[in-house]
């Protein structure tokens, strides 16, 4: 099963458009490898092993294809339940959500995963991006969790 549908390329700059993010990223795969903090760009990076959710796909079928997600303005990272040493690991991102922005308080980001797993990003501001690249593939494997 392929479909002809174009890669996705996102850009975050509230909480609802971070909501559609987070839709995109729902399930998807992410090694530990393959996410960093980039001190100097101030950025905290992954590449997620995604699926296709805008496909329409239906029944079990459907496509997944990496994606290359950046969150800028980041100032602070927190982790509960990650070992970074371990890069061969692998988790499953369940949702992004982001904490108000009102008064002087800085926007808070939370990746929740599967296992009471998170990561938390102190910003100065919310800006995130993500990037389709690569060819997508078939995919037997439909993410399903709860309220979903």
């Amino acid at each position: 099963m392929r479909t002809d549908a174009p890669l996705l390329k996102l850009a975050a700059t509230d909480k609802t458009d971070l909501e559609v993010v987070s839709g995109v990223l729902q399930g998807a795969i992410i090694p530990v490898g393959e996410m960093a903090y980039v001190l100097v760009d101030r950025a905290f990076v992954l590449v997620a092993n995604r699926f296709r959710w805008e496909v329409g796909n239906t029944g079990k079928n459907g496509e997944r294809v990496n994606a290359g997600v950046t969150f800028s303005n980041v100032m602070d990272v927190k982790c509960r339940g990650i070992d970074f040493r371990d890069r061969g690991a692998f988790l499953e991102l369940l949702a992004i959500i982001c904490e108000p922005e009102g008064g002087n308080c800085r926007p808070t980001v939370q990746l929740t995963f599967s296992g009471d797993t998170a990561i938390r990003l102190q910003t100065t501001g919310l800006l995130c991006h993500l990037e389709d690249f690569g060819e997508p593939w078939p995919t037997n494997w439909r993410p399903e969790h709860a309220g979903k």
